[in-house]
């Protein structure tokens, strides 16, 4: 039986690291499983195997610093629990994390980026790479590509005293459970969602050019298919600019999901043009993301590049379109884990009926570089 006072929830983890405190955080799962995502800072030991034979001496194999808290860590806090217990009976302060990597899907940290007249807050899914943005000019904010519980953008906002006024989504999701919906009905805001799309519920359609205010920013909407048909970039006073799944700061994203063959090559094609007015843009435009494929640091450092570093780094951003095309669809990566469910229930707006992890845990594969 599981003992309640060896064992850590993801929310405390986060809070840990987000303060800074010292823990050694040892990861047991099997190797293929830790490169797929992991923990930022976390030790590596591949005893999965052993200590589900029973052979506990494992653990002899990693050196673990004097009077640490050690949290151990497993794809679902089962052979977790084995080690912690196994190092608690040798005098270490250890800690199983409750329900594993799939609870650790849901933990966050956030970066705050300064300007002249607003800020941004840049809230980061550590595990699954996922960003989403608030952006601030006053006391008032619109929040893009909301994929954390809706109790989080609430608190940030009613501590800063913040009036939210909209919630936008640059494209429909396929990695994660999109809150927008949730979050507008919540907080009786509107709901602007890029076209031509699916969904089932009420919206409004963002179109081509269209502006928005808030504050002293204006947000100018670029239409950018490729991804997917209906992606939209936002560009905020002509100097930073929102990407959704379509440019990554060290990647590209992909135009496969949901389509045959033909349907890929298609959206090859237009992502590449989307690219290209993309990357024509000024050079010191600053890119934020919806997501990076990689785990996400509690370092409070934005996840950011600029068009001219990201050209730079790219390297397949130079090539010529034909043979974009042809790259692209040779170098497709494997699906995100139940992207046809996310997709589904993103396009009903309710996913009451099941826990978000279940449908959520798993690297983000949306990237292509």
């Amino acid at each position: 039986m599981e003992n309640k006072n060896s064992i850590v929830n993801a929310e405390t983890l986060r809070t840990w690291l987000e303060e800074d405190k010292p823990v050694f955080i040892l990861d047991v799962r099997p190797r293929e499983q830790r490169e797929e995502w992991q923990i930022p800072g976390s030790h590596y030991l591949d005893a999965y195997e052993r200590l589900n034979q029973g052979d506990n001496s494992v653990l002899d194999e990693i050196e673990i610093p004097r009077n640490s808290k050690v949290i151990t860590v497993c794809a679902a806090g089962r052979t977790s629990q084995i080690a912690s217990e196994v190092l608690r009976n040798k005098g270490v302060d250890a800690y199983s994390l409750e329900g594993g990597m799939k609870a650790w899907s849901l933990a966050w940290n956030k970066a705050d980026i300064f300007f002249d007249s607003y800020k941004i807050i840049q809230l980061r899914r550590t595990g699954k790479g996922c960003l989403s943005y608030i952006i601030v000019s006053g006391n008032e904010a619109i929040i893009i590509d909301a994929s954390l519980p809706i109790e989080i953008y609430k608190n940030i906002l009613q501590q800063n005293k913040w009036n939210l006024t909209a919630v936008m989504e640059t494209h429909i999701h396929a990695d994660h459970l999109s809150r927008s919906k949730q979050l507008a009905d919540n907080q009786n805001v509107e709901l602007y969602l890029p076209t031509p799309n699916k969904v089932l519920f009420e919206h409004i359609s963002i179109q081509k050019n269209q502006t928005f205010s808030l504050g002293e920013i204006i947000l100018k909407v670029i239409a950018t298919p490729g991804h997917t048909i209906e992606s939209v970039s936002f560009l905020a006073n002509n100097e930073v600019l929102f990407t959704g799944d379509t440019l990554f700061t060290n990647s590209i994203g992909r135009p496969d999901l949901k389509t045959d063959n033909d349907e890929a090559r298609r959206r090859t094609g237009l992502l590449y043009e989307s690219l290209q007015l993309l990357i024509n843009m000024n050079d010191n435009i600053i890119v934020l993301p919806a997501h990076i494929n990689t785990p996400v640091d509690f370092d409070n450092k934005p996840i950011m590049a600029t068009i001219g570093e990201i050209k730079n780094k790219v390297p397949i951003l130079k090539l010529d379109k034909s043979e974009f095309v042809e790259t692209i669809l040779a170098k497709l990566p494997p699906t995100p884990p139940n992207f046809l469910s996310i997709v589904e229930k993103n396009l009903k707006g309710d996913f009451s009926d099941i826990n978000p992890v279940d449908l959520e845990a798993g690297a983000n594969r949306c990237a292509i570089s």
